[in-house]
């Protein structure tokens, strides 16, 4: 059996072993603003149905997700309202999947950028395959990363290599993002490799498992400052990230100012 979810843009596969499939293969599995709103829900029913173990993957072999939908921020960011209204859907939607008491796996072919790197993060496990590549790109759109998603960065990475991604927007494979820690696993057949893991991961206590990942949740969440909610949100309302995104729907490169050669 499986459910369909967001006019079919997320598939979700129950059972002791869920699988839940980004399922937009001609837009890379970008997330739209629909996919962020039924995560937490989705986290809901798998909960109730006591899963041991979600898989979370994207369609076809192009791409895990390549971020947001680009083509939805004229109106998801029209007002100030919107916005705080779409990035609190993505904030619930990663912080329900990492709270998750069952492991979570991420199942990584293709491009994992930006958003989907977010989503990423927020899963236990991380495995890829060979031509996977990862980016995190908000500054090329004239953005901030949200301070969720930065110290879930840098809780895998270190804060060295996070400023490094982060600053230059630069992508790295998969050789390096296993070097790094943004991967735990580099595998020739991801769905091979995170089903094998899935599998030895139900012969293990429940309970246990949740409440292992319960205390290291607890341990690694910093208290944060609640001004760099703000500093991100207004990244939003910017000339930069208008430039930006209009650039990227264009096909051109962005010119926020300085050197465009």
């Amino acid at each position: 059996m499986t459910m369909t979810f967001a006019n079919g843009d997320l598939r979700l596969k129950p059972g002791p072993i869920a699988q839940l499939t980004l399922e937009r293969p001609d837009k890379r599995n970008a997330m739209t603003a629909a996919m962020w709103e039924a995560i937490p829900g989705i986290c809901d029913t798998l909960i109730a149905d006591e899963t041991r173990v979600l898989i979370v993957t994207g369609e076809g072999a192009q791409a895990f997700c390549a971020g947001a939908d680009i083509g939805e921020f004229e109106t998801v960011y029209g007002t100030a309202e919107r916005t705080a209204e779409y990035n609190r859907k993505v904030r619930d939607a990663q912080a329900r999947l990492r709270d998750m008491p069952c492991p979570t796996i991420a199942e990584i072919r293709g491009a994992c950028y930006g958003g989907g790197c977010g989503l990423a993060l927020a899963c236990d496990f991380r495995v890829a395959q060979p031509g996977a590549s990862f980016a995190i790109t908000p500054a090329r759109l004239g953005l901030a990363y949200s301070p969720a998603d930065t110290w879930q960065l840098i809780e895998k990475v270190g804060m060295p290599r996070a400023r490094d991604l982060l600053l230059t927007g630069r992508a790295i494979d998969a050789d390096e993002a296993l070097r790094i820690g943004l991967i735990d696993r580099l595998e020739d057949s991801a769905a091979e490799a995170a089903s094998g893991l899935a599998a030895h991961l139900t012969t293990l206590a429940p309970k246990a498992l949740a409440a292992i990942k319960a205390i290291c949740n607890g341990l690694s969440t910093p208290d944060g400052r609640a001004d760099l909610q703000d500093v991100f949100e207004a990244t939003f309302s910017g000339a930069e990230f208008r430039e930006g995104y209009r650039a990227f729907l264009e096909k051109r490169r962005p010119d926020f100012g300085g050197s465009n050669q």
